[in-house]
């Protein structure tokens, strides 16, 4: 065999291995990839209790108590088709109100209420991802902007 050919059958052999590794790194972070979950998405997945990853939708209207103190806040956030409870110990963002858009980052409690580290309110939907976008259509919900 020829130096040119152990060249070729070595340069060959590490695209293969590279390509292979590359499938490996991509299918294990495949759920991680995701910016957030939607209600629905949480049931339909089963995400395991104590997993950390976000999820957005809108506060539902009505749902925002706090308590006596003030420190910690219950809401539920809607996708209009799934809703999930949420609990949240801090100060909220000046932006966070009923029927705006929300992403929390925390992980679910075993009685399936999420636990909130964090929470960003969103200003505008015209920064909804698609898919919530696109289930607040479908739910007659939608506002047109003028």
């Amino acid at each position: 065999m020829t130096p040119k050919r152990k060249r070729l059958w070595l340069v060959v052999g590490s695209l293969a291995v590279l390509g292979f590794a590359a499938t490996l790194v991509l299918t294990a972070l495949n759920d991680n990839i995701v910016f957030f979950y939607s209600p629905t998405q949480i049931a339909e997945k089963n995400i395991p209790p104590e997993r950390r990853f976000r999820m957005g939708g809108l506060v539902e209207a009505g749902s925002v108590t706090k308590s006596a103190d003030g420190q910690v806040t219950s809401f539920k956030v809607t996708d209009t088709h799934k809703t999930v409870a949420v609990v949240y110990r801090g100060l909220l963002p000046d932006l966070f109100r009923e029927g705006q858009g929300v992403i929390a980052e925390g992980s679910l409690g075993a009685d399936g209420v999420f636990l909130a580290r964090e929470i960003l309110a969103k200003h505008d939907e015209n920064y909804m991802p698609s898919e919530v976008a696109k289930a607040i259509k479908e739910a007659g919900q939608w506002k047109e902007r003028k």
